[in-house]
């Protein structure tokens, strides 16, 4: 038998297992209540937020067999459900515009077909997902039967751009938004899964899936799969964070301290710090952009991110904003967002972050437009310039280096044996051949010997004369 992945084993199938959406299982349950079900829904919404689910569990309750009517609670047992669930019923067809963007698609599959009653269930249902994938020509052709269609049929349509949808459209469904969930939920449904499942999952790595899903159910539950995969029954924060390259809250938050203090060593060793580790140093630009956002909206209202990061969280946030200018945190957040889009084209990304942090140092040491105004107001109306307020931080410490890994002793080398010696031949001489010895002529007693004669001498010749200019003949007579 396959293996089935936890985002599909865990798939909701009922209304009270949606998570994090009870706004849109509170509107369809009391609209199958009060019998006033739509011919037309449009689920909008960020991937992974339960869009095509919640469509399938639509169609569940209105085809299922187990009541006489549309039900909030499907049974999943009837041979409906379970057709639904495995895809392949004949009063539910799913439709991927995606695949089909063409008008005679369109035209084949839904518009020749909607006079048709259902093969066995109340309604017949068309999901059409990704729905902002289909042409224009589509669009235009399914006008007519989206706004008066039969009263067996229904359309159930999921997208994620909801902005390419013609107002045509918009304005012939009842949209449902479906927005991103928050951390804290995502990370109790995930503890809920490790339970069943026999693995021991620690809050700090639930909560640090949670936040790197980026609010998609979806994600978080195939990034727990891959984890089990590679931890085993027992997943801690240290795994997460080595399997994704995530950078855990607390490392962003002592960065932003140490830039709120202008403290570059410990900022550039934290930086350093998360380079050698491995972590994603664009993502960790990022969660350092997201922290000062959450800085800012907690100036505004303390209580308002409780439900997306939790209490404790917000405490944090509370007393590192105290002494922080808004002004300040505004500039700080342009200066990484345009540090980020730099990054994602670099080649040597901890250079532009090493640069971003600099300057965020400088940032912050600048005088704001609001300090200045406030000064020439001071001295205006005779009041002592009040001194500049300095944020509240927890000092934080540089990380200790990692301790250099000892090289191992070199190994004993061993004399490579000598190669034998083998005996050279002397060179041997060139033999010049000897001079004849010379003959010695006998010479008389008697005969005179004569002196030994110098060299001859080579007579010079003389100079030739001078030619004389010789004198012309006289003329005749």
């Amino acid at each position: 038998m396959s293996y089935t992945v936890f985002a599909r084993k865990y798939r909701p199938q009922t209304f009270d297992d949606v998570v994090g959406q009870e706004h849109i299982t509170r509107t369809l349950k009391n609209a199958i209540l009060q019998n006033r079900l739509a011919h037309a829904y449009l689920f909008v919404g960020p991937r992974g937020t339960g869009k095509t689910s919640s469509a399938r569990i639509l169609a569940k309750a209105l085809n299922c067999l187990s009541s006489s009517g549309p039900t909030l609670t499907p049974c999943d047992q009837c041979d409906s459900c379970r057709e639904i669930t495995a895809g392949n019923s004949l009063d539910v067809l799913e439709f991927d515009a995606a695949s089909n963007t063409q008008v005679d698609k369109v035209r084949e599959i839904i518009i020749d077909n909607v006079k048709y009653l259902p093969a066995r269930g109340r309604f017949k249902v068309y999901l059409v997902d990704e729905v902002h994938m289909l042409s224009s020509g589509s669009f235009n052709a399914l006008l007519k039967t989206l706004e008066e269609p039969p009263p067996h049929v229904k359309f159930l349509f999921a997208t994620t751009d909801v902005q390419k949808l013609p107002a045509t459209i918009l304005s012939r469904c009842q949209r449902f938004d479906l927005k991103r969930i928050g951390a804290p939920v995502i990370a109790g449904h995930l503890m809920h899964i490790a339970s069943l499942e026999g693995v021991s999952l620690t809050e700090e790595a639930a909560l640090a899936v949670a936040v790197g899903a980026d609010g998609g159910m979806r994600d978080a539950e195939s990034m727990l799969d891959q984890l089990v995969a590679f931890c085993g029954g027992k997943i801690e924060e240290a795994d997460v964070l080595s399997v994704f390259g995530f950078t855990s809250r607390q490392k962003v938050s002592d960065l932003c301290s140490a830039l709120l203090a202008q403290d570059a060593s410990v900022a550039l060793a934290l930086v350093h710090e998360q380079a050698e580790a491995g972590r994603d140093l664009t993502q960790l630009l990022g969660d350092l952009i997201g922290h000062f956002r959450n800085l800012l909206l907690v100036q505004a209202d303390p209580s308002g991110l409780e439900a997306e990061l939790g209490r404790a969280v917000v405490e944090s946030l509370h007393t590192q904003c105290q002494g922080v200018d808004r002004e300040r945190l505004l500039e700080l957040i342009d200066l990484c967002a345009a540090a980020e889009q730099k990054m994602k084209w670099a080649s040597n990304k901890q250079m532009y972050l090493e640069v971003a942090v600099l300057r965020a140092i400088q940032a912050v040491g600048q005088v704001t437009l609001g300090e200045v105004l406030g000064a020439l107001t001071a001295l205006r109306e005779g009041r002592p310039i009040a001194e500049r307020q300095k944020p509240v931080f927890t000092p934080v410490q540089a990380p200790a280096p990692r301790p250099k890994v000892a090289a191992a002793p070199p190994k004993p080398v061993q004399a490579a044996p000598e190669p034998p010696v083998q005996a050279v031949a002397a060179p041997v001489a060139k033999v010049q051949p000897e001079a004849a010895p010379a003959v010695p002529i006998p010479v008389s007693a008697s005969a005179p010997v004569a002196p030994a004669s110098a060299p001859e001498r080579i007579p010079t010749p003389a100079p030739e004369p001078a030619p004389q200019p010789v004198a012309p003949a006289p003329e005749p007579v």
